[in-house]
């Protein structure tokens, strides 16, 4: 199958063009590298271009015979969408509106999109199921939900396909040390803990310790990077049984930031020091997935993520690509 993989220049995509590649599909890769690498693209072809651009997405779905789209392209820095809402809603929402409109033109009925937990805001109940209720609590998030609405009219509309992908906390690199996480600026908390282990200049910042959890830091559900580039493959390859669904991406278990800091020290051999602030506006004190459904019915068995297993690769890639 021949997939446009949109955003396939940045840290999930391009894991998941590996992946595509080596099932036997062709990943073709659509980015306008405002935050996504070339030397990331090594399975397919890229197109250099922005999802406003209309002509664009239809000539590429056109010229490379697409079948299928992965969509990942999107803003996706929640501090910075609290503080530019409008540049959310317009690459976002309006890029993939460009996106859709284009597929419908073409004839191209099937699409994974890249959505967040971040479409449920200040869980309710814990473990978080896909059938919480989502009210985000930033404009990131919303944009991810308005998304998700418009793929359900679409679909009821003009029989589009479709399955949407609600991450948890995306971590590790690629376990062959091929390609990783690097974001300018980096916002991560892995990547951040790392880099202050192996230069001190760098000192990692923790946002709260008064948290009602055991012991005062935010508890966050990581998943490896690999995982969830095996789940958009299934989703993609099961798509023709298993349609306009949601389907969450995390392990089911909650890493504190503190212990995810001691476990960096231990695996980099070098203490992180951390200095300590104040909450940020709208961060849970605890975001754990429930990701029955996904196994269920998908089939997903995550491999890697174990914690230690995303911070080992991660650390990897920092010491070989640093």
């Amino acid at each position: 199958m021949k997939v446009l993989v949109t955003g396939g220049a940045g840290y999930i995509g391009s894991h998941t063009a590996k992946a595509l590649a080596g099932a036997g599909h062709e990943p073709v890769v659509f980015d306008n590298l405002s935050t996504g690498h070339k030397w990331a693209v090594k399975w397919g072809p890229m197109i250099e271009a922005d999802l406003a651009d209309s002509a664009a997405i239809r000539n590429a779905l056109d010229n490379h015979g697409i079948e299928a789209v992965i969509h990942f392209a999107a803003c996706a820095y929640v501090g910075e969408s609290m503080q530019k809402p409008g540049k959310y809603f317009q690459n976002n929402v309006a890029g993939t509106l460009s996106l859709l409109e284009a597929m419908h033109g073409a004839g191209v009925k099937k699409i994974v999109f890249s959505s967040s937990c971040a479409t449920y805001g200040v869980p309710e109940s814990l473990p978080i199921s896909e059938d919480h209720p989502t009210h985000p609590v930033n404009p990131y998030g919303e944009s991810k939900l308005m998304v998700e609405k418009m793929l359900r009219w679409y679909g009821e509309i003009h029989g589009l396909k479709w399955i949407s992908l609600r991450y948890f906390n995306a971590a590790g690199a690629d376990p062959d040390g091929g390609i990783g996480e690097v974001h300018v600026p980096e916002t991560h908390l892995i990547p951040l803990a790392i880099e202050a282990a192996l230069d001190r200049s760098k000192p990692l910042s923790v946002f709260g310790t008064d948290y009602p959890t055991p012991d005062g830091s935010a508890i966050r559900d990581y998943i490896h990077v690999a995982d969830l580039a095996s789940a958009h493959l299934l989703a993609l390859d099961s798509m023709d049984r298993i349609n306009n669904q949601v389907f969450n991406l995390g392990t089911g278990d909650g890493v504190s930031v503190h212990e995810i800091v001691k476990r960096v020290s231990e695996l980099a051999g070098k203490p992180v020091e951390p200095v300590f602030d104040q909450r940020r506006i709208g961060d849970p004190p605890v975001l754990v997935a429930d990701p029955g459904k996904a196994r269920r019915i998908l089939g997903w068995d995550p491999f890697y993520s174990d914690i230690d297993a995303c911070l080992k690769t991660a650390l990897d890639w920092h010491l070989n690509n640093g």
